[in-house]
């Protein structure tokens, strides 16, 4: 699964650590959801979404074969 959490992040002037804390969640978290290594719970995306004032389907893109 894509996301555009980091360019989203940046154009709003949050720090990694801004969003997590927002989240409930570490910057460490943050960090690993940005460069594919983690896919967020449901309940992780919804927040991140609902965070950045998005729809989930506008912060994350599912890819066939993953």
């Amino acid at each position: 699964m894509k996301n555009h959490i980091k360019e989203i992040r940046k154009s709003r002037k949050l720090s990694q650590e801004d969003l997590a804390k927002k989240c409930g969640v570490t910057r460490q978290t943050i960090n690993a959801i940005e460069n594919d290594k983690y896919d967020p719970t449901l309940a992780l995306a919804f927040k991140l979404a609902k965070n950045l004032n998005l729809k989930l389907d506008d912060l994350f893109m599912f890819e066939e074969g993953n």
